[in-house]
């Protein structure tokens, strides 16, 4: 069965949905089977009241550049059918959730996390990162995902970027469910022995080969935060 996620995130004019501030951008991303489709959605929205400096100053969007776009009740309908039975891939998710349901409350539509899966890859980077940053800056640094077009923070953009970093975080995870079951002895991982047909030679890898193959073990190490399991399993064999 396919798995639908949406890499989401918004930005707001302030940081408490319980004091007034509203969603002036959203965007997410769908992602089927661990591949981008292209059917995403992306909405600037007039948040009716002003967007306070300190939340301008990091997503740089102001309340004149959003003089001609749609209120949420115009949008927000939308955005819950798009994120209904979705997996929710989130950084800091409480954050952008409070925010959905506030909006939602407004509409008298249900909260997010009652329609939708919640994956909090902030709480996912401190489980696998303890005691270091776990920005989603922080993350594209140490997970090498690039973020040099990004100069503010913004919905769409964190989203690219997010969607690397949790492809990045969950890679080995996913290689290692995508490997038969053992249907022999002898295998490593799940995957049965086969003997060699007599015809077939040997041929050692040569000098350089073997340093592209060990560039890719540096990178999966990385992306693991660790030594993977390939890595493991070579210097055990």
């Amino acid at each position: 069965m396919s798995v639908r996620q949406l890499i989401l995130d918004t930005e707001t004019t302030g940081l408490s949905p319980q004091n007034g501030d509203r969603i002036i951008e959203f965007a997410a991303l769908e992602m089927i089977d661990r591949q981008f489709t292209g059917n995403d959605r992306h909405f600037y929205i007039h948040p009716e009241r002003e967007i306070d400096p300190e939340a301008a100053a990091v997503h740089g969007i102001t309340l004149e550049q959003l003089a001609d776009k749609p209120k949420f009740a115009a949008v927000g309908q939308e955005i819950a059918d798009f994120v209904r039975d979705a997996e929710l891939i989130i950084h800091n998710a409480p954050f952008d959730v409070g925010f959905l349901n506030m909006e939602f409350a407004r509409m008298g539509l249900p909260n997010v996390d009652t329609i939708a899966r919640i994956t909090d890859t902030l709480a996912m980077a401190r489980e696998r990162y303890p005691g270091q940053k776990n920005s989603l800056d922080a993350l594209c640094t140490r997970l090498s995902v690039d973020r040099s077009r990004r100069v503010l923070h913004g919905a769409l953009i964190d989203c690219e970027l997010l969607g690397g970093v949790y492809l990045a975080m969950t890679r080995s995870q996913f290689t290692l469910d995508m490997l038969p079951e053992s249907t022999g002895e002898g295998g490593h991982h799940g995957v049965p022995a086969t003997v060699r047909p007599a015809h077939l030679k040997i041929l050692s890898a040569n000098a350089q080969e073997l340093a592209a193959h060990q560039a890719y073990l540096d990178g999966l190490d990385k992306a693991c935060g660790g030594a993977s399991v390939f890595r493991q399993e070579g210097a055990s064999s």
